[in-house]
């Protein structure tokens, strides 16, 4: 019988040095959570900042980055390619928006992602827009769409899609 016992509380010891490493690798993963593509940011904050010191609009990813087949094939064919990534370095701040179902997002990245879904209606991924942001005096942040697109087999006809929105952008005050 006290050998059960011990047994027990052994296992009992495992389990709360189990459960306290994995919750802390949890709290470390979600401090260094980064964008599957390089270059890209995950903060609309980020995103907005630099937007407004390059006056570059925002092209934003939204992606199920491991499930999605179609988004998988967007970022093979177009996003990884040197094409677009130079493209992208020039004319756009670009802002990844995933929604993942097996891997866990920090709190407050999935809360950011989950409005901006809704604000942007998005139904289908992947699904890029492509706007500006301002903001209001209480600090809201005001969407100026410029347009929206989908999959393209190759980085010519994504960037022809997008530099057609850019172009129909109104010129902005500084």
């Amino acid at each position: 019988m006290q050998s059960i016992s011990i047994k027990l509380k052994t296992l009992s010891v495992l389990m709360t040095l189990l459960f306290f490493v994995l919750g802390s690798t949890n709290v470390i993963a979600q401090d260094n959570y980064t964008a599957e593509n390089e270059g890209w940011l995950v903060n609309i904050d980020e995103a907005y900042k630099l937007s407004q010191e390059t006056g570059k609009p925002i092209l934003a990813n939204f992606t199920g980055s491991d499930w999605c087949g179609w988004c998988k094939r967007l970022t093979a064919s177009v996003f990884v390619k040197d094409d677009f990534q130079k493209w992208a370095d020039e004319n756009v701040i670009l802002l990844e928006l995933d929604y993942p179902r097996r891997k866990k997002l920090p709190a407050d990245i999935k809360q950011q992602n989950a409005n901006l879904q809704r604000a942007f209606k998005i139904s289908g991924y992947p699904t890029v827009w492509v706007f500006d942001l301002d903001k209001d005096d209480a600090g809201q942040f005001q969407i100026s769409a410029l347009g929206k697109t989908g999959y393209a087999k190759t980085p010519g006809d994504f960037i022809g899609a997008v530099d057609q929105m850019i172009a129909k952008r109104p010129a902005r005050a500084n």
